[in-house]
């Protein structure tokens, strides 16, 4: 019995030790006022930005590290090709546009009485036809005439009566106006070229790459004279919101934790503590992360939390280890 004791007691100690270091990993402790401690790694939003448009970059306006606004432009395409094909879709529009007002205006006061002095000519010209037919007629009857002087009389009053309705329609057309047929036709080439001047206007516009909201750069992808296609990265920038905090809960504290709970977020250097929630709890648990080395420990499940700060400022780094509090666990 007295050589069991020695074993028992080193047991003892072999599961404290593995409690303890279960209990350092998952930073979690109970402190006063039902507070909840655990450590994490703070976690932010990266953008990918790229062209929404192929072609060669003419100019790089950021580095690394450099502070960007919304809005502001952080590279440009070289623009030639872009402005060629706006200045051709404006033609054509302009080109569509006219005639679509040609039609809808109809023909001009000039055009109408060009068409009806034309209409005027003509009929002239056929009875003045009519007449030599019936002439020669006559005279052929009386031996006047060759039969191949009165085919040619009739042949000239055909032509003359059939150019007489030749100008009869020009002139209702004239007078009428385009049909709508025609009128919607070059409705729909004006709409056709309305798009493509928009979609030139479009492109040209996309050939320089703005951020999309306030951040830092993190990475420079390309550089100047490189060509890249439609979503190629150029740029990484780092969001300053929302910024969170990554940390893991172990399954006897979950029931006291809840989305919305208040938090404090501290550095290891401890200068200053930001407030901060719980915003979203994992419905799936998880293995521990594997930077712990023990096997023992990998083994264990957990939940990860995310907890949103309030008020984040440039300390906050990604990836920074933070110590969270959360508070109010009774409520």
């Amino acid at each position: 019995m007295k050589r069991k004791a020695p074993l028992v007691v080193l047991a003892v100690l072999v599961l404290a030790g593995v409690g303890i270091g279960l209990w350092y990993f998952l930073g979690a402790r109970r402190g006063p006022a039902d507070t909840l401690v655990l450590q994490g790694n703070v976690d932010v939003r990266e953008v990918s930005l790229s062209f929404q448009v192929p072609g060669r970059i003419d100019s790089l306006a950021v580095d690394e590290g450099d502070t960007v606004k919304a809005g502001q432009p952080v590279a440009t395409l070289e623009t030639g090709y872009f402005e060629d094909a706006v200045r051709e879709a404006t033609a054509a529009s302009d080109a569509a546009k006219a005639e679509l007002a040609r039609l809808k205006n109809g023909s001009r006061p000039e055009e109408i009485d060009q068409a009806r002095a034309a209409t005027v000519e003509r009929r002239v010209a056929a009875q003045n036809a009519r007449a030599d037919f019936e002439r020669f007629n006559q005279l052929r009857n009386s031996g006047g005439v060759s039969q191949l002087a009165l085919d040619a009389a009739k042949a000239t009053l055909d032509r003359a009566e059939a150019q007489l309705k030749g100008a009869l329609a020009a002139q209702r057309l004239a007078e009428i106006g385009a049909r709508a047929e025609d009128v919607d036709a070059a409705t729909a080439r004006w709409n056709r070229s309305q798009a493509a001047l928009a979609d030139a206007q479009r492109r040209l516009h996309d050939a320089t790459l703005t951020a999309p909201g306030d951040g830092v750069v993190q990475t420079r992808v390309r550089e100047k004279g490189a060509y890249v296609n439609v979503g190629e990265p150029v740029f990484s920038v780092t969001l300053p919101k929302p910024l969170w905090v990554r940390a893991y809960v172990a399954e006897p504290d979950l029931p006291a934790i809840r989305p919305g709970m208040e938090a404090d977020v501290a550095t290891d250097a401890g200068a200053k503590r930001y407030r901060a929630r719980v915003g979203f709890i994992s419905p799936v648990a998880e293995f521990t992360p594997k930077s712990v080395e023990t096997k023992e420990l990998r083994t264990d499940l957990v939940y990860r939390l995310r907890v949103i700060v309030d008020d984040p400022d440039p300390a906050l780094k990604q990836g920074m280890p933070v110590t969270v509090t959360l508070r109010n666990l009774n409520r």
